[in-house]
């Protein structure tokens, strides 16, 4: 391929079709004709000498070529539109719609402040909000399923960090807090005055696994030691985690800052864990192609005042010993 003869025009069509899958939407979407598009899609697959798509009987899938140039054609694009036609923003009038992408606890600790926090300066955007079945959310913001991601991926904070050209995404603190074990008020081990590695291998787990990974940081932590623990139930949420925990004699592990919004946090205690874990270092994921939309720097300036907000709460409590209900 020649890309001086290439012409541009032709990759605004094929991330419009890789964004609807569909021909004859992506044609409405370009205020195109369905013809205009598949022309384009075959003059686009002629230069490049590639597959893209395959038709489908309700769109097209694209082709592995296809999702390689996706990223690096749709950030060029975003890129290109922000320089030529920067857009203004105001949250007050303009009703933008954004996507984050964060775990269920982490939209527990952050969501009745964000929205409490844009009801009171009557901002007019709405936020749609996706759950996190990863560590590594970078292709939802590649691909533009979401607007940022926030929560806890320290695989991502360590590659951005020894990547020296930054690379396509950044990551913002926004706060921290620690894992801790969390159990019903009147469970045995409550009454403990410390709890041991013996007494907490000993206990029935609960474990959280919205990543899908096969062995969590608590697992690995324990294999390190030479133990293990006894998991009678995983669970995606960690909402749903504590209301089981509440309940039963099971035991799990549980961000500190999520205790104050399970819902149940009078019938719960947490104990420090008898072994060493990562502290969580919440952050907020962004695709650099944003770096100067106007709207995308409000929703990220939002969530960062928010989370300071959260930081200075759960500093006040255990300044003040208050909260959930710990014993150690």
């Amino acid at each position: 391929m020649n890309f001086r003869t290439l012409d541009l025009n032709l990759l605004r069509v094929f991330d419009a079709v890789m964004v609807e899958r569909n021909v004859t939407r992506a044609a409405e979407r370009l205020a195109m004709t369905q013809p205009a598009v598949s022309n384009a899609l075959r003059r686009l697959r002629e230069s490049i000498s590639e597959d893209l798509f395959v038709p489908g009987p309700t769109g097209v899938t694209p082709t592995r070529q296809a999702h390689a140039m996706w990223p690096a054609v749709r950030s060029a694009l975003q890129s290109l539109r922000t320089a030529i036609e920067p857009q203004p923003f105001d949250a007050h009038r303009d009703e933008r719609s954004f996507t984050v992408a964060m775990a269920d606890a982490t939209a527990a600790v952050l969501l009745p402040s964000l929205l409490g926090a844009w009801t009171g300066k009557q901002a007019r955007p709405t936020l749609r909000v996706i759950g996190l079945g990863t560590r590594d959310p970078r292709p939802l913001l590649e691909q533009g399923s979401a607007d940022v991601a926030v929560g806890f991926f320290p695989d991502v904070a360590r590659e951005l960090a020894a990547d020296a050209g930054g690379g396509a995404t950044r990551l913002d603190a926004l706060y921290a807090c620690e894992y801790v074990c969390v159990m019903r008020r009147g469970h045995p081990l409550a009454a403990k005055a410390q709890l041991s590695l013996a007494d907490y291998c000993s206990a029935l787990h609960l474990r959280v696994n919205f990543a899908g990974r096969p062995h969590g940081y608590v697992d690995e932590a324990l294999s390190r030691l030479g133990c293990e623990r006894r998991i009678v139930l995983t669970v995606e949420h960690y909402g749903v985690a504590a209301r089981v925990v509440h309940r039963s004699d099971l035991v799990t592990v549980l961000p500190l800052s999520f205790l104050p919004a399970t819902g149940c946090a009078d019938a719960l205690t947490h104990k420090p864990l008898p072994f060493a874990l990562p502290r969580i270092d919440v952050g907020l994921l962004w695709h650099r192609r944003h770096e100067h939309d106007a709207a995308q720097q409000w929703l990220r300036a939002s969530l960062a005042e928010v989370a300071r907000g959260v930081a200075r709460e759960a500093a006040r409590a255990v300044a003040t010993g208050e909260g959930v209900a710990a014993t150690s």
